[in-house]
């Protein structure tokens, strides 16, 4: 269950209605490692395998190639969930010892990141050959929206979407969250093992740097945004090899780093 049904004084003029609205779920989800409590993710239920291991893959926790074992500890009809991950001491990375503080909301660009010192990645510049064209762009937007369901009935959603370098969907998640979002789609792949076809990374709303490393971490080159894109992440993918794109719509974008990808004359 992704939506519930509340009620609203919905006004248009100097006309007043009661109507019952839908609304995207937003519930917690507490990731326990080893038993312990490691952080709170107010999410959108649904997909909470896929959202923990991507999750844990982003922040350096577990990025081994064998499964991650996940077992349900605590379930209030599926949307309120305590999970916890099993991890072997020895599998366990360095960020586990930074951990986040008890709770990560849903719209944070720097959530349970307690020193500024820890706004850093490392890893070499990503250099895939790729190129693609507006149009492209335009068709991933749209196959993307086919999928968009909760947010269709609730307008209250974003979507992440992960395309191969034939442009062809990997795939697609939603979640009121867009950073639970782009975990989803990330931890999905893990899960099929199938990051390495990665190329494109879709989203719905704006970019921050957290996204950004995001796709580093996971070496998707590519990230075009439907809306702004934050100073800081424009920094980092001019560091990481990443081209940045974002307010795509209407056949519309703006190109802030690396844009020898496109296949395009452009100028700069």
């Amino acid at each position: 269950m992704q939506s519930t049904s509340y009620q609203g004084l919905k006004i248009t003029d100097n006309q007043q209605l009661l109507i019952d609205d839908s609304l995207v779920l937003e519930a917690p989800l507490q990731i326990n490692i080893n038993s312990e409590a490691y952080t709170i993710v107010m999410r959108t239920p649904g997909n909470d395998f896929e959202l923990i291991r991507g999750l844990l893959f982003a922040e350096d926790i577990y990025k081994k190639e064998k499964p991650l074992i996940l077992k349900i500890i605590k379930s209030d009809a599926q949307v309120n969930l305590i999970i916890n991950a099993e991890i072997l001491e020895t599998d366990l990375g360095k960020g586990y010892l930074n951990k986040r503080t008890l709770l990560s909301v849903s719209s944070c660009g720097i959530c349970g990141k307690k020193e500024i010192k820890d706004i850093h990645v490392d890893g070499e510049k990503l250099s895939k050959e790729i190129n693609f064209n507006a149009e492209e762009i335009h068709e991933m937007f749209m196959e993307m929206k086919k999928f968009q369901d909760t947010f269709k009935l609730t307008g209250g959603s974003h979507a992440a979407a992960i395309f191969d370098k034939k442009k062809q969907l990997l795939s697609i998640k939603e979640d009121i969250g867009r950073h639970n979002a782009v975990d989803k789609t990330i931890g999905n792949l893990l899960i099929e093992n199938n990051l390495e076809k990665a190329n494109f990374l879709i989203v719905s709303g704006r970019v921050s740097y957290e996204i950004v490393t995001k796709a580093f971490i996971a070496k998707i080159p590519i990230i075009v945004a439907v809306s702004a894109c934050s100073s800081l992440a424009v920094d980092f993918a001019k560091e990481f090899g990443i081209c940045l794109i974002g307010f795509t719509r209407e056949r519309k974008m703006t190109i802030y780093s690396n844009p020898n990808y496109m296949n395009t004359l452009i100028n700069v």
